[in-house]
């Protein structure tokens, strides 16, 4: 196993990741602008857990966990988070629940109103620079 992680290109792991978040965040916008709201709020989701596992690459040298919880993922990289930022990775950890089991789709559907997607949009964009200039650039 150890001779797998000594081969492993971390800079270039790191930029797949970065890539692929921009991608989604691009796909996060086009939903959006469907009025595809609550999978709008999914990709978003995928936005920071993807920057998330960037910056976990950068501080740790490992291949990020296979995780989805945002929080944890930020705790796991080592991010210092005050209260509001915690309670952001732990609301848009929701977002990927929510959206991808049945028994929760039909509610989250109802609360992804165009007002609440604005709103939640907002904050990731806000998140996504936030990561990006503070923890993985």
């Amino acid at each position: 196993m150890a001779d797998k992680i000594e081969n492993i290109d971390f800079d270039l792991n790191k930029k797949h990741w970065i890539e692929s978040s921009d991608k989604n965040f691009i796909t996060m916008e086009h939903l959006f602008e469907a009025n595809d709201y609550d999978w709008s709020l999914f990709m978003g989701h995928l936005v920071i857990e993807k920057l998330l596992k960037a910056c976990f690459i950068i501080r740790k040298k490992q291949y990020p966990p296979l995780i989805h919880n945002l929080l944890r993922l930020a705790e796991l990289s080592e991010i210092e988070m005050n209260e509001e930022q915690i309670e952001f990775f732990s609301t848009v950890t929701t977002f990927n629940l929510n959206a991808r089991y049945d028994d929760y789709k039909e509610n989250f559907y109802k609360l992804c109103t165009k007002e609440f997607t604005v709103t939640w949009l907002n904050k990731i964009k806000e998140y996504r620079q936030w990561i990006k200039t503070q923890h993985i650039i």
